[in-house]
């Protein structure tokens, strides 16, 4: 089984158009959207949900008002002042240590597991679909990162299928590399602006680090040909494989505000030509 996951070095860059037209050309896969944060790839894969669980992850301290003394150990001990001098904890304050349910004598204090989001096992037109969403300002991202796509291993092991395609996150931070560690190689995409090449040479690092293969493609090439061409000499001088490059064409948008992908919305555009030929480099170096 092979898990490809498409990142890049910050948001915008048109990963999850690009994974939604993969979805189109693979076979035999199960899609796994593992931006979490932002989850955006059911916009257009438009999923019927089959399976739906909750995602639980931290805790968060509640004092029992029937069993409290009013001793004060927890006031002393928090140093987030999540406590009021009423002896109530405020959620939001609260960074779920425990050292006020380990400290007090009294065994008055509760400590829930919380309840972060939600994640969802679906049918798509394309094929089954692993996906989540986390709550407003919830933590603990990178936890439902590995969830989801542990859940999507589970789902192409039982189905025989032979690839894992996952929509990552941008950046270089936890979820990101809650995605891509053990993963079979990463796609990063990136365009031709300062920003987005400093960016994608921070996730060239990352990937680096944990030892995962690395490929580059440029969106938007031609908006910048000077900078697309300095984006392929430092993967040539890295080592790294750039598989092709995307003109910019509004289809892409047009494609998505109707729930399309760019190969249902048209498929003689020479984005799609493309990205056809990307695909095919990608399914050289993964050997599909």
């Amino acid at each position: 089984m092979k898990e490809l996951i498409i990142i890049s070095g910050k948001g915008g860059t048109g990963k999850t158009s690009l994974i939604a037209a993969f979805a189109s050309l693979a076979e035999n896969k199960v899609l796994c959207d593992a931006d979490v944060d932002a989850a955006d790839l059911h916009l257009i894969m438009d999923p019927e949900v089959r399976k739906r669980h909750d995602f639980q992850s931290g805790n968060t301290a509640v004092i029992d008002q029937d069993k409290c003394t009013e001793c004060g150990v927890c006031l002393d001990l928090c140093r987030w002042n999540a406590i009021s001098n009423d002896f109530e904890v405020n959620p939001i304050e609260c960074e779920g240590c425990g050292v006020c349910v380990h400290f007090c004598p009294e065994k008055a204090i509760d400590f829930p597991e919380n309840t972060c989001g939600e994640w969802y096992i679906s049918d798509t037109r394309f094929g089954p679909m692993v996906h989540a969403r986390l709550g407003i300002a919830e933590e603990n991202s990178g936890k439902l990162v590995s969830l989801v796509r542990q859940e999507a291993r589970k789902l192409a092991e039982e189905k025989n299928l032979a690839l894992i395609l996952s929509d990552g996150p941008p950046g270089v931070g936890c979820p990101v590399i809650a995605s891509i560690g053990g993963a079979t190689a990463v796609l990063i995409v990136t365009e031709p602006t300062v920003s987005g090449k400093h960016d994608m040479e921070r996730v060239v690092q990352l990937a680096d680090h944990f030892k995962v293969p690395a490929m580059i493609c440029v969106n938007k090439f031609d908006l910048n040909i000077e900078l697309t061409r300095d984006i392929e000499n430092f993967a040539k001088e890295k080592g790294l494989s750039c598989l092709g490059r995307i003109p910019f064409d509004p289809i892409f948008i047009k494609a998505m505000i109707r729930a399309q992908t760019i190969f249902e919305y048209n498929t003689e555009s020479k984005v799609g030509q493309a990205i056809k030929e990307i695909w095919k480099g990608l399914a050289d170096q993964l050997e599909l």
